[in-house]
């Protein structure tokens, strides 16, 4: 009997602009970040990702060699593709991020009770992060652009994407 995998779902975006073995490589990653996924755990097959999202094996099988690439997983030969290690920094990096997970989320409802939505808070968090490591264009886990008046291309009537006031613009032309 294989190895049970772990509990990561994969949630594809297909609006999103972002290419989808992109988005399942940084959905994993943001699962090894928090902890969903550890050392030793298996991956979904590419079968049961398949099943799950709907696209193309040859997809999760680019996303699984990314990963793999970036030494972050395994391939095992009829057992499965497994992590071999975490991301995050220290060993016990969640009880090391507890503090600041915690006020994270304080700061998260006091923007929510402020009026924020969801998209307003994400950009003004990328704004900071930017701000504070540098602006280079990073894709967010559910495949959204957040760099300054930047738009992701979805390849098919003109571009998607927020900008840095948080403002959605779907089918906008690029500016």
């Amino acid at each position: 009997m294989a190895p049970e995998s772990a509990a990561v779902e994969f949630r594809i975006d297909r609006r999103s602009g972002v290419a989808t073995y992109l988005q399942i490589v940084q959905q994993t990653k943001q699962a090894l970040r928090l902890g969903v996924l550890e050392p030793g755990d298996r991956l979904p097959t590419a079968r049961e990702v398949v099943e799950a999202t709907a696209i193309n094996p040859n997809t999760v099988l680019k996303a699984y060699r990314e990963l793999e690439r970036e030494g972050l997983v395994e391939a095992r030969r009829g057992l499965g593709t497994f992590v071999r290690r975490a991301l995050g920094g220290a060993p016990d990096a969640t009880a090391a991020d507890a503090p600041l997970r915690t006020e994270l989320a304080d700061w998260a409802r006091r923007a929510r009770a402020a009026g924020l939505e969801r998209d307003d808070v994400g950009a003004l968090f990328t704004a900071v992060l930017d701000s504070t490591y540098g602006t280079y264009g990073t894709y967010g886990t559910y495949g959204t652009y957040g760099t300054y008046g930047t738009y992701s291309t979805n390849g098919m009537n003109g571009t998607n994407g927020t900008d840095s006031a948080g403002r959605s613009h779907e089918g906008d032309q690029e500016r």
